[in-house]
């Protein structure tokens, strides 16, 4: 093998070994990952769910009656679904499509 073949191999070794750390560095996250206190869209699910309980306990106690009460339901499950709507779309924008409570990587 010449020199300039030796020196070649030994460029593209190096260059496939500092490659190495960046393309993992871009590989997308566990699946666990979105459902975690890590993901700050799941975060933002948990607190919109909270949030929707306070203002349904609230609406419920002021109720006058039983329409005022459905209507407080149809409300909180409005917001919840909303609230999972923009997390599922988040998610999708992240690779990870999810349905039903359950995440999946795009691709599998």
């Amino acid at each position: 093998m010449s020199k300039t073949m030796t020196a070649a191999a030994a460029l593209a070794a190096a260059i496939a070994c500092s490659a190495g750390p960046a393309l993992a560095h871009d590989a997308p996250p566990p699946r666990s990952w979105v459902y975690s206190e890590e993901n700050s869209h799941y975060r933002d699910l948990m607190t919109d769910l909270s949030e929707a309980r306070r203002e349904l306990r609230n609406d419920l106690r002021g109720a006058d009656d039983a329409a005022d009460a459905e209507n407080a339901r149809r409300e909180y499950r409005r917001e919840v679904a909303d609230a999972h709507d923009d997390f599922a779309q988040e998610m999708a924008e992240k690779g990870f499509i999810v349905r039903r409570g359950r995440a999946y990587l795009d691709g599998e």
